[in-house]
């Protein structure tokens, strides 16, 4: 299939009287192309039931364009936390490892990305994306989009546009009642999100009641239908019926903490995470086990960790490396968990009349029944789940390994924040604030730096040309018709031989001085000092000596001779003993506690060849080395 494939999307009908989300600049989104992506490295078990997890490092906008070959129409759930336009910068406290004492040389603050935008950018970055998450969706499926009151009115009508009126489901709101309130901004304290959800089909659309334990047992009439009318349930004397419940079903209101500094159990300290429980809820409610669940938006992986420990698959993407290599640790550890037995069976493994077996989750709380038929179901109140081709009266199915994927070759920058701010100190360019349709200024010309995280092509100048101030052209274009109307320079990684030339054909009634500069070519700079290693085989041990990741090392203003151990600037190391030259496949992942250090020292397999070595640094850069036995 040509890599140059292209995806139409139906257009919606314009509906009388149907109001219409208007913005500067709006631009319709009618298709996409497909854009290659390259796996990278694979972890866990083998493919099941044919299917193996995928995460995506890459602008979320491409992976959705290549996931519409082979999931177009199959994907059962997605949830998406998107940039709420907080005006807020997100970042990471990064600290050496097992330091008890935190100072300025041994600790420091790293900007993951910034959630600052003008709001027409904003709207056309989430409205072509949520069509793209249109065409993915079953439909059976749902999607839920969490959002705070920064744009929840606008996201409202967005998803009513592209998802239409008919198919609005629920206005969710999360409590978090343990929030520290802040009363200094004159106003009620903020303790709520919206999560919006939307069905692809209203009719079709998955849902599974929930309940959850009430506080104290409450008293409750018994009810009953008779002849299709529900009425009050009388015993034999005619008295009225009353039962003790002490479930209650889940309403539109959750009332679940938010992730406290103290937290040991879920904690990863990524800038937005949310907590599992929120995601339990939803996962449970739109999909049964076995559906595909799609973030788009991963961040630390919350959604694709309960969906595996839930039995889901699931696909993932994110733009930020950071968010990669969290999520890739976080799962590897909940894969080794779910490999350990996980029920128990109760009542001496005896049947039930029924013919079920029952088994007790972990954590004592959850009753569960599996059916000689292959299904698996939740207990009393709880609703009922299908799953095919249990075996044994097992546990349901497990979906634990997983494969890491780059789109279009996205390696040069860790993040789009980084790479924005370093192009505009590398080249002394003098930046412009948010709104301005230019990024800066450089010598008298206008510069706009176009996305690094893929080839430029004249899609990418869409929105530069929707935000040019024409009338200023115009009347440049009278008072001096022979000089250019406007001199601008175009920043990118890489680009299309056609983006100059489809630019000024764009621009024909104007006279423009365009140039292109692409980083790619650009041999005098160096963007980014690349990490360096020692790695030995020595007395059939493969043993990293030193690890000197440059980068970091510069922001701890770290020279080599004063690093002590090399560990302490290690996130993780990754040992893949056969390397088939494409993908690694990791059969040691050392990826240590908190305040634990990276062994270092590895035992050598006899059956080892090509041997591929990731060492992974506090900033999630990675270095990867091969070492021949």
């Amino acid at each position: 299939m040509s890599e140059q494939q292209i995806f139409e999307f139906d257009q919606k009908p314009p509906i009388k009287g149907f109001p219409e989300l208007r913005w500067t600049g709006k631009r319709p989104y009618r298709s996409t192309v497909y854009f290659p992506a390259q796996i990278r490295e694979r972890y866990g078990s083998e493919a099941k039931d044919g299917w193996i997890n995928r995460i995506y490092w890459g602008d979320n906008l491409q992976v959705m364009s290549h996931l519409m070959k082979d999931f177009q129409g199959k994907v059962d759930l997605i949830y998406i936390d998107p940039p709420f336009d907080s005006k807020a910068d997100y970042k990471k406290k990064i600290a050496l490892r097992s330091q008890t004492v935190m100072n300025d040389s041994t600790a420091f603050e790293e900007k993951q990305y910034g959630d600052i935008w003008t709001n027409d950018e904003y709207l056309q970055f989430m409205y072509e994306r949520l069509i793209l998450m249109r065409e993915l969706l079953s439909n059976t499926g749902s999607i839920y989009l969490h959002c705070d009151w920064n744009k929840s009115h606008y996201l409202r009508c967005l998803l009513d546009e592209v998802f239409g009126t008919d198919n609005f489901r629920n206005e969710l709101y999360w409590y978090y009642y343990n929030k520290m309130p802040d009363t200094r901004k004159g106003i009620f304290p903020r303790s709520t999100d919206t999560i919006f959800w939307y069905a692809k089909e209203r009719s079709q659309a998955v849902f599974n009641p929930l309940r959850e334990q009430r506080e104290q047992p409450v008293k409750q009439l018994v009810r009953k239908k008779i002849d299709g009318k529900m009425v009050n349930a009388r015993d034999a004397l005619g008295n009225i019926m009353y039962r003790m419940s002490e479930t209650r079903v889940i309403d539109n209101v959750w009332r679940l903490s938010m992730l406290q500094p103290a937290d040991k159990t879920q904690n990863l300290f990524y800038p937005t995470q949310k907590p599992e429980s929120v995601l339990e809820r939803i996962i449970n409610a739109s999909t049964n086990p076995g559906n595909i669940v799609f973030d788009c938006f991963m961040g630390s992986g919350t959604t694709q960790a309960v969906a595996m420990k839930l039995g889901r698959r699931f696909i993932g993407a994110d733009i930020n490396l950071g968010a990669i290599q969290t999520t890739t640790k976080r799962l590897i550890s909940i894969a080794a968990e779910l490999d350990k037995p996980q029920l128990s069976l109760l009542s001496g493994g005896k049947k039930s009349e029924a013919g079920a077996v029952k088994y007790e989750s972990g954590d004592n709380k959850t009753l569960l029944v599996a059916e000689k038929t292959g299904g698996f179901q939740y207990d009393d109140e709880y609703p009922a789940h299908k799953i095919e081709n249990t075996e044994d009266y097992g546990e349901p199915p497990k979906y634990t390994g997983f494969e890491v994927y780059n789109v279009n070759n996205y390696e040069f920058f860790r993040n789009p924040v980084e790479a924005r701010q370093l192009i505009i100190d590398m080249y002394q360019i003098q930046p412009f604030g948010a709104g301005n349709v230019y990024d800066g200024e450089l010598d008298g010309r206008m510069v706009k730096i176009m996305p690094v995280n893929r080839i430029a092509t004249p899609a990418d100048l869409e929105e530069l040309k929707a935000n040019l101030p024409y009338k200023t052209f115009d009347k440049r274009k009278e008072e001096n018709p022979n000089e250019p109307v406007e001199r601008i320079t175009i920043i990118c990684m890489g680009h299309t031989p056609d983006l100059k030339g489809s630019l000024e054909l764009e621009l024909a009634d104007y006279r423009m001085d365009i140039e292109i500069w692409d980083i790619l070519r650009d041999k005098e700079r160096q963007f980014k000092r690349e990490a360096e290693a020692d790695i030995a085989i020595e007395g059939g041990r493969l043993v990293i000596r030193q690890f000197y990741p440059l980068n970091l090392m510069q922001k701890l203003s770290l020279d080599k001779e004063f690093v002590e151990d090399w560990r302490q600037l290690a996130e993780s190391v990754m040992i893949d003993w056969n390397f088939d030259g494409v993908v690694m496949e990791p059969a040691v992942t050392d990826v240590p506690g908190k305040n634990e250090l990276v062994k270092g020292i590895y035992d050598i397999p006899k059956t080892a060849g090509t041997i591929k070595v990731k060492i992974t640094d506090l900033l999630s850069e990675s270095l990867e080395a091969e070492v021949r036995v």
